[in-house]
């Protein structure tokens, strides 16, 4: 089963919302991991397939687990070529995970979450809308205000000290990202929050096929935070929306 994330949905939230996702019980913690350095992205994809498959059969607890990346593209199961603009530039990979052409690398959060949804909600929008609002109140920790929109997927921020769109509508800039995969209702891939990455790598694709906006992270909004720190916000946050962590 894949998403592409975000349906339908006009929301700005940092609370979990109607309909979100339910906690397990007490002593059912999700393991929380941090890997040091850079993770290769054909080996994280092995490693999340697996832990999805022994969570399903109730051998590993439910998992969230935090990565960088080395420069890289993916192309999720909607992507059009003609997005992927520079396809020498980085490795491209395959994913089969929701959602469009993305870029992945230093700087940038990723959080891959293994959840069980058959001991939560096997709801796939309660889902997306509970991962909204994890990054969004994440963002919040750090005074940035994070919005959804329906027609365009992921998280993003409004510029209005940028110069407004052709149309005169205001700018907006995407922070991050969402594209998970559920196989037999347990989630694997997840989001991804630009928190210092060298946004001109975006340079070559359309991210998430959106050409009319644009790409920002955190440092470049002059919010200066460490990984580490970035990290207990995620966690903090994460706690607040689905449950106690191990």
């Amino acid at each position: 089963m894949l998403h592409n994330a975000n349906p339908g949905a006009q929301r700005s939230r940092a609370t979990r919302p109607a309909g979100a996702m339910v906690p397990v019980q007490p002593g059912m913690e999700v393991a929380w991991e941090v890997s040091p350095g850079l993770t290769e992205y054909e080996a994280a994809v092995r490693r999340m397939e697996s832990l999805a498959e022994a969570i399903h059969a109730g051998q590993a607890p439910e998992c969230v687990w935090l990565v960088e990346h080395p420069p890289l593209y993916s192309a999720g199961t909607s992507a059009r070529p003609a997005d992927l603009l520079a396809p020498d530039r980085f490795p491209v990979f395959a994913s089969g995970r929701g959602g469009q052409h993305t870029y992945h690398g230093p700087g940038q959060r990723v959080a891959y979450v293994m959840l069980n949804l058959n001991r939560r909600k096997p709801d796939v929008r309660a889902f997306v809308r509970s991962l909204e609002s994890w990054i969004i109140a994440t963002l919040a920790e750090f005074g940035v205000r994070g919005e959804c929109r329906a027609d365009r997927i992921g998280v993003w921020v409004a510029r209005p000290d940028l110069p407004a769109l052709p149309d005169g509508s205001m700018r907006e800039d995407k922070i991050a990202a969402i594209g998970i995969r559920l196989r037999r209702w347990v989630s694997f891939h997840g989001i991804a929050i630009n928190v210092a990455p060298n946004l001109e790598h975006f340079s070559g694709i359309v991210p998430c096929g959106v050409a009319e906006h644009g790409v920002t992270s955190l440092a470049a909004l002059g919010v200066n935070v460490s990984m580490p720190e970035f990290d207990a916000a995620l966690k903090k946050c994460f706690v607040s929306i689905f449950e106690p962590t191990a």
